[in-house]
C-alpha cells in the first residue's frame, strides 16, 4: 500500500514538472568578454577616423556591461552613448531608425520624452537571430550617422563570437 501511494505521488509530481518549466525563461545574454570586444572594436573603428568617442555596451536587461571613453572625448559622450545603447536595446532597433520614425510619425513624436531615450544615430541592438541580447551605443563622432558606422563596424568585427553564443 505504501509503495502504491509513493508511486502515485511520484507520478503526480512528474506530471506537474512541465507546468513549472513553462514559467521559467531561458535567455541569451551578452558576456563581459563580448561587451569588452564590442567596445574595443568601436573604439578602434572611430579612432581610425580620428573621432574621439565614448562607447557603452548594455546587456539584455539594459544593465551596463562596459563603458570606454577615449582620450579627448567630451564629457557628454558618456551619457550619450549610454542613452543610445538603452534606446537601441529597448526598441530593438537602430536609434537612427527610431529617430526617423519619431520625426515622421506624429504618434511616435513623444518617444523623445521617455526617460533615458536619446533619438540620435549611434545605437544598435546586438542580436542572436531575432533575440536581442544587448546593445551598443557610440557618441562623440561629428554626427550620429558616423557614430552608427563605428557601432556597425564593431558588430561586424565580432559577429562570429555573437553567432557562436
Amino acid at each position: 500500500m505504501k509503495s502504491l501511494v509513493f508511486t502515485g505521488a511520484l507520478v503526480a509530481s512528474l506530471a506537474a514538472a512541465p507546468a513549472f518549466a513553462a514559467n521559467v525563461l531561458s535567455e541569451k545574454n551578452l558576456s563581459l568578454e563580448l561587451a569588452d570586444q564590442l567596445a574595443a572594436a568601436a573604439i578602434q573603428s572611430c579612432s581610425a577616423q580620428n573621432y574621439n568617442v565614448a562607447v557603452t555596451v548594455v546587456d539584455n536587461a539594459g544593465v551596463i556591461r562596459t563603458v570606454k571613453r577615449m582620450d579627448n572625448a567630451g564629457p557628454h559622450t558618456i551619457d550619450g552613448s549610454r542613452m543610445k545603447a538603452f534606446t537601441a536595446l529597448t526598441t530593438r532597433n537602430a536609434t537612427s531608425a527610431v529617430m526617423k520614425n519619431a520625426q515622421q510619425n506624429a504618434g511616435a513624436a513623444n518617444l523623445k520624452d521617455i526617460p533615458g531615450f536619446l533619438l540620435l544615430g549611434g545605437g544598435l541592438p546586438v542580436k542572436v537571430g531575432q533575440q536581442t541580447i544587448g546593445a551598443i551605443g557610440v557618441a562623440g563622432a561629428p554626427g550620429g550617422h558616423l557614430d552608427e558606422q563605428c557601432a556597425q563596424q564593431a558588430l561586424d568585427a565580432v559577429q562570429k563570437q555573437i553567432n557562436a553564443g
